[in-house]
């Protein structure tokens, strides 16, 4: 899919230099990726601390091995 895009030329040229990237499809490309892992990972982060859990439940006990 080409687009023309109105991109900054001062945070691509930026970009290019901190990515050590040769292109410039390069590093939008690389950019948009990261971009969205980084709000994935903010995703999974918001689920801390909504976790029920069984406080009667003993991990140690069920880590030991029938012999």
């Amino acid at each position: 899919m080409a687009s023309n895009l109105a991109i900054d030329p001062e945070l691509l040229e930026t970009a290019l230099q901190v990515g050590g990237l040769k292109s410039k499809r390069e590093t939008v490309n690389q950019s948009l990726r990261e971009f969205i892992q980084r709000r994935k990972s903010a995703d999974i982060l918001s689920l801390f601390g909504t976790v029920a859990y069984d406080e009667d439940y003993d991990y140690k006990a069920a880590r030991q091995r029938e012999r």
